[in-house]
Parts: structure tokens; C-alpha cells; sequence
């Protein structure tokens, strides 16, 4: 009984779009896990961090924008145009491993030619942020709001889990490329879902035009003190990204450890088991203590991996991590929300997102470097750089409360 209540508190809109969510969250994070060992081993690309990174880094640093295409065309329509253009784009991707699409790929080159997929699919993977988190504040109410948020993300960690779960059987039994084709079957899937069972959410917001949104950024990027913060707070996810981006040639290399994908979902797996119970313990701290705790567990736990190289040692560095994480993550937007004047509180969320872009393009070219120059020779020295980050991003984020934070006014 309980249960229904709790399920009847949400519109069928709700569920449609969180559901739709985990299994785009599920083909992202599965084609995810195996691209960077797909675009080196079965491409053969040696800049394979700096392609990989480009693409994370757009899918996250274009939602800024992405919102001007949901104002005009609707949530619906930009959702079908999402799924659609990362089918397309996933194929494509898994393609470049395919030997019968060779000599077509050498026309342009394989490097011109992943490049122009990644961005095409970055492109689409844009789409799915204004989208769903628009569809979530839509569809709540200001009581339930929390508990939905939570739901959503509480999924996207689920997909997060079951995406490299589902992609080792596939790359395993089938072939790696075929782990792209499979995010492409559940994107086409997923447009089709959308078409029939997603309906406009309710409410009608001001349209925004490309001029306003440049508008807007710019008063956002001349907020000094913000953008500092953002540019810190990059430090966490520079981090992260090494997970996808270091951890499966890691794993393979010096491990022997072939099954990278399970590693990289114990950090999801935990954030789900962790989120609810870290954020209650935290709550009554300052936004800033609790993300420069997050910083330090999620800093140490590199450490942890560079000084004992065994799997079990690598499972609980990134099980810390995935505590620092769940300790920072929550606050993160809270204070970020605290910033933000009464009308640019969207614009300011969507440049939330920023440090995760940011993150994700610095990550690429420094996991190519550190795979090139100490995978073979000094695997250790890699996470010891990678903490050394981490900890210099610490150290920045405390200075910032020091010396900014406290001058800056919630508005």
C-alpha cells in the first residue's frame, strides 16, 4: 500500500522519462566503459584518451545550450531527435572496428573519421539533460521535488552499473564493436518509446533564443567568484574520468585483470547504496566542508590504488572514492543553486554541468600522457599524479572558502 502511494505521487510522465533515462543511461555508460580499449586496441588509435575525453567533454559542456532546441521544439520532439541521432551516432562509432567498413573509413582517414562520429553522437547525447532534468522539475511539486531528484538519480547510477555489466558478455562472446551496436539497438528502442509512450510535460516556460543564452553566459562567466569555483571543482571529475579513461588499460596491462568493466561499475554501484545515507550525515555541514571532504576520500583513494596494485586494492580505492562522491555530489548542487540570482537559476544550474566538461577534456590528454609514459614502466606513478591532482584541487578548494566563499552572498 505503501508503495502505491509513494508511485501515485508521481505522473505517469514521471516514470516514463526516469525509465527512459536508465536504459539511455545503460547504452551510454556500456558503450562508455569499452570505448577508450575499443578506439586503442580495435582502431588503433594512439590518441584514444584525448578523442574519448573530447567526447564526454561535449556531451556535457553543450547542454548549456541544448535547452534553446527543447524551448522550440518541445520535450518530446527533442527527446525523439536524441535517441535517433545517438542511434546513428553508436553505429557509426562501432563501425571504425568492423572490417568490412575499412576501406570506406580510409577514404577520410580512421581519425578524422571517429572524430567526426564522436561529435555527431556528442551532439544528440546533449539533448538528454535539459530534457529529462526539465521534465523531473515539471512534473514534481515542491513537496516531492527532493524524493523525484533522488529517483533520477538514484537510476542514472543504476544504468551507470548495469552499462558495463551488460557490455563484458557482449564484448566477450561477440566482439567489442558489438558493445556500440548494442547501444545503438537500445537508442533506436528508446526513440521509439519515447514517440509512443512520453507526453509534454505540463507548464509553459519563456522560450529562449540563442542571443538570450549567450546573454546569459556571459553575465555567468563574468561572475568571477563562480567560475573559479567551477574551474576548482573540474579537479573531482578530472579525477573521475580516469576511470574510463586509465582504469580498463590498467586493468588489462598490469592487473592481468581482462574484465574491466566490472571495475568500472563499482563506483555507481556504490553511489547508490551510499547517497541517501552520506547525504543525510553531512547535511548540517557547510556546502564547502562537505565537497572538501569529498575531495580528500576521492583524492586518497588513488593513493590507495598506486601503492598496493592488486585488484582487491583497486575495488577499494574505487569504492572510496565512490564515498567521496557521494559526499560532495549532493552539496555540490545545493550550493551551486545558493548562488544563482532568482531569474538565472537555470542558466547557473546548466552550468553545473561545466566542471564535468571541463573534467573530461584536461582527462583525455592527461590519460594519453600517463599511458604512454608510465603504463609499461611505473603503473604506480599514474595514480600518484592522478592524487596529486586531486589533492592541489583540495588544497584550491580550501584557499576558495577562505578567501572567496565567505564573500560571496547567497542570492
Amino acid at each position: 500500500m505503501n508503495l502505491t502511494r509513494f508511485a501515485n505521487g508521481f505522473s505517469s510522465t514521471f516514470w516514463v522519462a526516469n525509465t527512459l533515462e536508465l536504459f539511455e543511461r545503460l547504452a551510454f555508460y556500456g558503450s562508455k566503459a569499452v570505448l577508450l580499449i575499443f578506439l586503442l586496441k580495435k582502431v588503433g588509435l594512439e590518441d584514444a584518451g584525448k578523442l574519448t575525453g573530447m567526447y564526454t567533454g561535449l556531451v556535457f559542456a553543450l547542454p548549456i545550450v541544448a535547452g534553446v532546441f527543447v524551448d522550440r521544439y518541445g520535450f518530446k520532439k527533442t527527446l525523439i531527435a536524441c535517441f535517433a541521432i545517438f542511434g546513428i551516432g553508436y553505429f557509426l562509432i562501432g563501425l571504425a572496428g568492423m572490417e568490412f567498413s575499412q576501406e570506406m573509413i580510409g577514404v577520410i582517414g580512421k581519425k578524422n573519421y571517429v572524430m567526426a562520429v564522436l561529435i555527431l553522437t556528442a551532439c544528440g547525447g546533449s539533448l538528454i539533460k535539459p530534457c529529462i532534468v526539465g521534465t523531473v522539475s515539471r512534473t514534481t511539486t515542491p513537496e516531492n521535488r527532493p524524493i523525484g531528484f533522488s529517483i533520477y538519480y538514484t537510476l542514472v547510477n543504476l544504468g551507470g552499473t548495469l552499462g558495463p555489466m551488460l557490455a563484458l558478455p557482449i564484448r566477450e562472446n561477440v566482439g567489442i564493436e558489438y558493445v556500440l551496436i548494442m547501444s545503438s539497438v537500445t537508442s533506436f528502442l528508446l526513440c521509439i518509446g519515447a514517440w509512443i509512450f512520453f507526453k509534454e510535460p505540463p507548464g509553459v516556460e519563456e522560450p529562449k533564443t540563442f542571443g538570450i543564452v549567450l546573454r546569459d553566459m556571459l553575465l555567468v562567466f563574468g561572475n568571477i567568484p563562480f567560475i573559479s569555483f567551477l574551474v576548482i571543482f573540474s579537479g573531482f571529475w578530472l579525477m573521475f574520468w580516469q576511470i574510463f579513461l586509465l582504469l580498463p588499460v590498467y586493468g588489462t596491462d598490469v592487473l592481468n585483470f581482462s574484465r574491466f568493466e566490472i571495475l568500472e561499475s563499482i563506483g555507481p554501484f556504490c553511489i547508490i547504496l551510499l547517497t541517501v545515507p552520506m547525504a543525510a550525515l553531512v547535511r548540517k555541514w557547510k556546502p564547502i566542508t562537505a565537497m572538501t571532504l569529498g575531495f580528500i576520500l576521492a583524492s586518497m583513494s588513488w593513493l590507495i590504488i598506486g601503492t598496493w596494485p592488486t585488484v582487491t586494492a583497486t575495488i577499494i580505492g574505487l569504492a572510496l572514492f565512490a564515498v567521496g562522491e557521494a559526499t560532495q555530489a549532493p552539496r555540490f548542487y545545493d550550493y551551486v543553486s545558493s548562488l544563482a540570482p532568482r531569474d538565472q537559476v537555470g542558466t547557473f544550474m546548466g552550468f553545473a554541468f561545466l566542471p564535468v566538461a571541463i573534467g573530461a577534456f584536461t582527462a583525455g590528454f592527461i590519460a594519453d600522457w600517463l599511458r604512454v609514459t608510465y603504463l609499461q614502466t611505473d603503473p604506480s606513478t599514474m595514480w600518484y599524479i592522478v592524487a596529486g591532482i586531486g589533492l592541489v584541487s583540495t588544497i584550491l578548494m580550501m584557499l576558495y572558502n577562505v578567501f572567496i566563499s565567505r564573500h560571496v552572498k547567497p542570492a
